[in-house]
């Protein structure tokens, strides 16, 4: 499919004898979800390349935030449910990025934390992705990027959206 990147306002028919109907590339969300797609894909292969995920990406980033932290306190931080946060916390002890602990209190419970490696990965990682945001972004002049930023801020607010964005 080609797309039109001038404005796409007028709303055409299919064929004559149809009602009038919007061009795809006329809603936003079109534009949102074709960069967004793009945008994902290409930090995704960096990722990968660095041995992660782009949902590892977002556990280790957000225990480097916590510490030492709980699966509890992490799904709720991430947006994700704890059984998924589980499987990735499983995921990245497997690859050595993450250490779980069991709580003497209470044995069915786990203190997790990043390890040494994980620890490291993650500033390499964040790079990558202001690399990635600047590769797609940066033309943009500053202050658009910050009302972008903004914007989909408010939409996230308006409309109560808590899930990581995750693919």
């Amino acid at each position: 499919m080609s797309h039109n990147f001038e404005s796409a306002a007028m709303p055409q028919a299919a064929h004559p004898n149809s009602v009038p109907v919007s061009e795809l590339e006329a809603h936003l969300g079109y534009w949102l979800r074709f960069v967004s797609n793009h945008v994902s894909h290409s930090f995704q292969k960096k990722a990968e390349a660095n041995g992660v995920t782009v949902s590892e990406w977002v556990v280790l980033r957000e225990m480097f935030r916590l510490g030492c932290t709980s699966p509890t306190v992490l799904a709720q931080v991430s947006g994700m449910s704890k059984g998924a946060v589980s499987k990735l916390i499983d995921r990245l002890e497997s690859k050595g990025m993450v250490s779980k602990s069991i709580l003497l209190a209470d044995r069915r419970q786990h203190s997790i934390e990043l390890t040494t490696e994980g620890e490291a990965l993650v500033p390499v990682l964040a790079e990558m992705a202001d690399q990635n945001d600047e590769e797609f972004f940066g033309k943009l002049p500053r202050q658009l990027r910050d009302d972008l930023l903004e914007a989909m801020k408010e939409v996230a607010r308006t409309h109560q959206l808590k899930s990581a964005p995750l693919n």
